[in-house]
């Protein structure tokens, strides 16, 4: 995947570059290529065409007219609150932070949680970005365009902000997460790095979903555990040697994602596999929806602050 993301992040540099010297002056883009331009995945279900290039200015009044036909021309009315990123002389990218919000109007719930993990993680590879205030960031945002200002997809963004969960590596973790909890199971820690385990090397063991306190764990096995020998022998060298320290751990693919039936079936068997290790697990059938979701799970926090204040 990052192979792909690096070789479409370069040549959208190269077209952005081209048609920002023609237009004589730099440009500011958004939308999805403000994603491809930052090397963040792209939404799996998008109608926004990625060859067509989005570019963002504050009003109607200083949008691109003479490019009409190489661009969409879009007005982001919060732009002056943008940190943008410079590409290079004549390209910038609006702020990813910016770009999520800029997307709500355009996706579905489900898709903006996912396209929000993988801003966070495109940002965690920045070494001088941190991830972290994602939350506080959404929280000032809200603030700030309660009114007068205010943007298409907010309350969206709100919603999708509670279901975003830090530590996911790829769409396909974010999507498997959603999933389980989607059928009734909690809240799994992402990246979880076990303790006291290491490979030789010297670097840390880690899950890509993980219940430490019944020791199941579930692993999101891509197209790259298939191809890349090293990657396959690291993994089995990890799930070995967590097994044998009594974790449970389940491998997921992309045919246990595929439709309906085969999602309910792999979330039943993360579910009974929790309730083996002591966990209760009220186990959904059919799948809730991302708006269900996040309702059930906002009163489930209600439920427990109240029992923490008594």
């Amino acid at each position: 995947m990052y192979g792909s993301l690096s070789q479409r992040k370069r040549d959208i540099i190269q077209h952005c570059t081209e048609v920002a010297q023609r237009a004589g002056k730099p440009l500011l883009f958004g939308m999805t290529t403000s994603l491809m331009l930052q090397a963040v995945p792209l939404p799996s279900n998008c109608a926004m065409d990625p060859d067509r290039l989005h570019t963002v200015s504050s009003s109607k009044r200083q949008r691109m007219h003479s490019l009409r036909g190489l661009v969409q021309p879009h007005v982001w009315t919060l732009l002056k609150t943008a940190r943008n990123v410079r590409i290079n002389q004549y390209v910038y990218a609006l702020d990813l932070f910016h770009t999520w919000a800029q997307m709500a109007a355009h996706l579905p719930l489900r898709e903006l949680v996912i396209l929000g993990e993988s801003i966070i993680a495109a940002l965690d590879l920045r070494a001088n970005d941190s991830a972290t205030d994602f939350g506080g960031r959404m929280r000032s945002f809200i603030s700030l365009s309660k009114s007068p200002v205010s943007f298409h997809g907010k309350k969206k963004c709100q919603v999708a902000a509670g279901l975003m969960i830090p530590g996911a590596r790829s769409p396909k973790e974010s999507e498997s997460h959603l999933l389980l909890r989607s059928h009734g199971i909690s809240r799994p820690t992402l990246n979880y790095h076990v303790p006291d385990s290491s490979f030789k090397t010297g670097a840390p063991m880690t899950l890509d979903m993980a219940w430490p306190d019944f020791l199941v764990a579930v692993e999101y096995d891509g197209d790259q555990h298939r191809t890349d020998k090293e990657q396959w022998r690291r993994d089995q060298e990890k799930r070995n040697r967590l097994r044998a320290r009594g974790w449970e751990i389940i491998l997921a693919t992309a045919s246990n994602l595929g439709h309906d039936e085969s999602r309910a079936e792999f979330a039943f068997l993360v579910a009974r596999t929790l309730e083996r290790g002591g966990a209760h697990v009220d186990f959904r059938v059919t799948a809730m929806t991302m708006e269900q979701l996040a309702r059930h799970e906002s009163a489930i926090a209600a439920r427990r602050a109240r029992n923490h204040a008594l």
